[in-house]
């Protein structure tokens, strides 16, 4: 028992490593905020998208999203597979009630980084101490269907017994995990084709049962999922990602906004 144990906090050491050496493609936001004072035409991307996916268009002069960072917490299972910790939102929230979701949440002033923002949040929603969390990497944000930028932050927690799940009960209603590689798997999977400003992109719905209990995980959490494991196992889904090409609108309001 204890030779497996050090086995496993060895591949957890040897993933860290790996996760804080990588590079991803560039982000095109951090471009934005300096070039847009300059010109209108710049890379961007919405809607459950890296914003390195997308083609040259035309940035809104006064449009900027509003930033917010999720963490993609890990952590070694029974059978030693990495899984990932997730929420399922409270139903009396006024938006994505009930939806599975990332912990995290919008950016304060008084965040130093991603990281602190990711792991802030996450302790406000459901008790996951900070100090118990390895942050290892960021990867490519991704901009939500209300347009709110949001970084994914890989953390790694070596000690899952230390962690207690408290949830908020104004902000979640139930703490659970499923393995990371099954984002990786074209199982209990299902797609549709989307279309929003001119542009074609695909939904992915995950299926997940654990103690009786059925989840369905999907939108950008899926996105965001997709691509961590994708990192993570260093390899592709097994099926197309079809992530969105979208063009900043010129006026953002309500019908500017995915249904």
């Amino acid at each position: 028992m204890e030779s497996s144990s050090k086995s496993n906090i060895q591949r957890l050491i040897v993933i860290a490593q790996h996760l804080r050496d990588y590079k991803g493609p560039p982000s095109t936001y951090d471009q934005m905020e300096q070039k847009i004072r300059e010109t209108s035409g710049k890379v961007t991307s919405l809607v459950g998208s890296q914003e390195s996916a997308s083609p040259t268009v035309r940035y809104a002069k006064t449009f900027r999203p509003k930033k917010a960072a999720v963490l993609v917490c890990l952590f070694e299972g029974d059978n030693g597979e990495l899984r990932v910790i997730l929420t399922k939102r409270a139903s009396r929230l006024s938006t994505h009630s009930g939806e599975v979701s990332l912990p995290g949440g919008k950016a304060e002033e008084g965040d130093e980084d991603d990281g602190e923002t990711a792991t802030r949040e996450a302790k406000e929603e459901i008790g996951l101490d900070p100090s118990l969390v390895d942050v290892v990497t960021v990867i490519e944000p991704f901009l939500s269907k209300y347009l709110l930028r949001v970084v994914p932050v890989i953390g790694i927690l070596h000690n899952r017994k230390a962690f207690k799940p408290t949830p908020n009960p104004g902000e979640v209603e139930e703490v659970f995990d499923a393995p990371l590689e099954m984002f990786l798997k074209d199982e209990n999977r299902r797609v549709e084709e989307k279309e929003w400003m001119g542009e074609k992109y695909l939904l992915h719905y995950f299926n997940y049962e654990q103690k009786n209990k059925k989840y369905l995980i999907w939108g950008i959490t899926a996105a965001i999922l997709v691509r961590a494991a994708s990192v993570v196992y260093q390899k592709p889904p097994a099926f197309e990602e079809g992530n969105p090409k979208f063009k900043f609108p010129k006026d953002v309001n309500r019908d500017t906004f995915m249904s």
